[in-house]
């Protein structure tokens, strides 16, 4: 039996169609669930259109309760048995009751070169910084933020010309390139 794959989003999805996408055919994992941390995510019908089950948990029902917030996505994660989760856009901070439960089991893509930047406002932060380059970066996942063993990285040369969103544009183009590889290689764990 194949690997189950789940991809938590939060947004339109960009890297979760890449992943879906590429899960076709051959390759030895199948995606079993799209869940979101609200309705409004746009890539729940980008999914659902892809022929994958997509489901939300609206995170603001919890208020500050994570743990129940959190419960709640375990519980549809485990319904549909999933081996592997992929964090794609997924903008929640997850605790280490989550992330435990899922050891070893967890990718994540983040729009910067780690250990550089972690967190938010990746592309500005190394504009200012006046670096030379950028870049995406796929990791496992631990309970410290963006700090987990690196499957994955590409880079991405800074332009004069370059604003946080002109850079951001180009190393998407990166980050849809590198997340199905680094999933394909990690797979084969199980």
């Amino acid at each position: 039996m194949k690997p189950r794959v789940a991809v938590l989003i939060s947004g339109g999805g960009s890297n979760m169609v890449k992943l879906l996408e590429s899960m076709d055919g051959d390759h030895p994992a199948e995606p079993v669930l799209v869940l979101a941390n609200s309705a409004g995510a746009g890539g729940l019908a980008k999914a659902r259109a892809l022929g994958v089950q997509s489901d939300f948990v609206d995170h603001k029902r919890y208020g500050k309760d994570r743990e129940a917030f959190e419960n709640a996505l375990i519980a549809k994660l485990d319904a549909v048995q999933a081996d592997v989760i992929c964090l794609a856009g997924f903008m929640r901070v997850l605790t280490p009751h989550f992330i435990d439960r899922y050891d070893g089991r967890m990718l994540n893509i983040h729009p910067s070169l780690l250990p550089k930047y972690k967190g938010l406002h990746t592309h500005a932060r190394a504009i200012e910084a006046g670096d030379n380059e950028a870049g995406c970066t796929v990791h496992e996942v631990t309970a410290k933020l963006d700090d987990g063993p690196i499957l994955a990285q590409a880079r991405v040369p800074i332009l004069e010309t370059d604003s946080p969103e002109t850079l951001a544009a180009r190393v998407l183009i990166e980050e849809h390139r590198i997340y199905p590889q680094a999933l394909l290689q990690f797979i084969h764990k199980f």
